[in-house]
This record gives structure tokens, sequence and C-alpha cells, in this order.
């Protein structure tokens, strides 16, 4: 299996994120992660989505940090400083399970807060009830858990047949597509660094596609499962969306209706904050976070 690893080079001087690197190796394959704040506190777990990376959650991290919380960022296999594989095929939304389970593992992460966007939610809800043990909240930010059983909107069967079918695919300018503030130029390229040609950029093509969106699709089945379970999820659950976000619209109203745990929890939709939520308006979202987590 080949395995393609960005260079350091192409992650020095990004704008606002000082963050130190650290590494999991899982099954041969390097996994990043940003670690900030106190190592033995209760841990805040932000899983970004597609096209994006830890970097996305850059103004959230040293807040949660300052708040006394351990702050964890991975990268997913494909994305970021983690390692990636070349070809379309060498990823399934069963393989990023598998690899995500193996994260919080090799950490032992528990007392965790899971935040989770687009693909972070379509992972951290799936692998959250069989890891029950290790979560004690959810907080779902333009984010569900697709089971084949919803309508499947037309902006992202847009997206979905751009991201498979299109010679161009700029990050950095999906990134900007999907907020509703201007997004700088040096930030776009962030967001860029870590594909520095086309062979890096299999995972964030492949991940549209692994959306099931049929019955017959081979997640389904475990996408149920894990739905289900969440209909017994009784830990509390908060859903903060942005007003802005055509993809993921009026999901937080089923998950609200699905999980007992957000029952009576402070919803909102946070206006001036599009698909990329952490990138509209990053800040506000850690400190509504915050003020729902206990004090520390």
């Amino acid at each position: 299996m080949r395995v393609l690893r960005t260079p350091d080079a192409c992650f020095e001087g990004l704008p606002d994120f000082p963050f130190e690197p650290h590494y999991v190796d899982l099954d041969g394959l390097r996994m990043h992660y940003v670690d900030e704040g106190p190592a033995a506190a209760p841990v805040v777990l932000m899983l970004h989505g597609e096209p994006t990376w830890s970097y996305l959650y850059r103004k959230m991290i040293p807040r949660f940090a300052a708040a006394g919380y351990r702050a964890v960022a991975p990268d997913l296999i494909g994305f970021g400083r983690s390692d990636k594989l070349p070809d379309l095929g060498d990823y399934s939304y069963q393989r990023h399970a598998d690899w995500l389970r193996g994260f919080l593992a090799r950490l032992d992460l528990r007392d965790v807060t899971l935040v989770c966007q687009d693909w972070g939610s379509l992972l951290g809800l799936r692998i959250a009830p069989l890891e029950e043990s290790r979560f004690t909240r959810l907080v779902i930010a333009n984010g569900f858990l697709p089971t084949a059983q919803q309508p499947v909107p037309l902006a992202f069967r847009l997206w979905r047949a751009f991201a498979l079918h299109s010679p161009w695919f700029p990050v950095g300018r999906i990134v900007q597509a999907g907020c509703l503030r201007r997004v700088d130029p040096a930030v776009r390229a962030a967001y860029d660094a870590p594909f520095p040609s086309v062979d890096y950029l299999a995972a964030a093509r492949a991940f549209p596609r692994l959306v099931p969106t049929t019955p017959a699709d081979p997640a389904v089945p475990a996408n149920r499962a894990s739905w289900d379970a969440l209909a017994r999820w009784h830990k509390p659950t908060l859903t903060l969306f942005g007003a802005g976000d055509l993809i993921m619209r009026g999901a937080d109203r089923l998950l609200q209706a699905q999980i007992p745990g957000a029952r009576g929890q402070p919803h909102d939709i946070l206006r001036g904050a599009g698909h990329f939520i952490q990138e509209d308006a990053g800040e506000l979202l850690a400190d509504r976070i915050l003020a729902w987590l206990p004090a520390i």
C-alpha cells in the first residue's frame, strides 16, 4: 500500500496555528493530532469534516485549553498532517471509523465531550454509541448521521458530483464557498497546505461518495444501528448549527427528536455562520459550548 506524507515544510508559518504536532501510529499509518491544555483534564475532542483538517478548530482550541479542558483535534487519515493514501478505493466509511476508534484507544481518551461537524459528525455519531463509556457529552455543529432514510438535498448531490468529476479541487476556495464571511487568502492557503499535488487529494474526493444515500450502501446497517442507539442516548447533547448552511439545514431538528439527551438543552442556530461554522464563528461557537459545559 502506497502512503503519502505531506512535507513538514508545507505547514510552516500557517496563520494562527502555533500548536505542536503529535502523532500516533495506526496500522502503519501516522495520524496527527493537536493536544493542548492539561493532560489529566476532561477532554474536548474536535472532529473536522470535508475537506478540512484540525486547522478548522484553531480559533476554538485555545479557548478550551484556557478554560482548563484538554483540547484534542485529530486530522483524519488523508487530511492535514496525517498520512494519505493516493487511491479513492483505499478509503471506506468503515476504515475511517476503525481508524478513529483506534485513535481513541491509543490515547485512551475518557470523559470526552465530542464536538463534531460535517464528516466529523458522520464518524463521531457512528462511533459514540460503540464507545459510550468514553463520552460524556455531544455537541453537533452542522452535522448528522445518514441512514439512507432521509431525502438527499440538492446542494449535496451537486457537491458530490463536483468532488467526483471536477478536474479542479481547490480546497481553500471550497472552504470559502461554505462560509458566509470572507476567508483571508493566507487562511485559504492553509487549508490547501496538506495537499501539495493532486495525488494527495484522494480522501477529500472520496468522502462525498462515501455518504450512504441508498439502502444498499454497505455503511447503512452500522449507521442505522448507531442511529437506533442514539434513541437511547440520555447524556447531554447540544446542537449549534449555522443559519447559512444549505446542506445541513433542518438536521438539527431531526437530531433533537431522536436523542433523549438533547431535550431541554439550549440549542441554537447561529446567524452569520455557514457550513464551516468554526471558520465563520469559531470564537462564538467555543464560548457557547463553554457556557454549557461544567466549569473547571
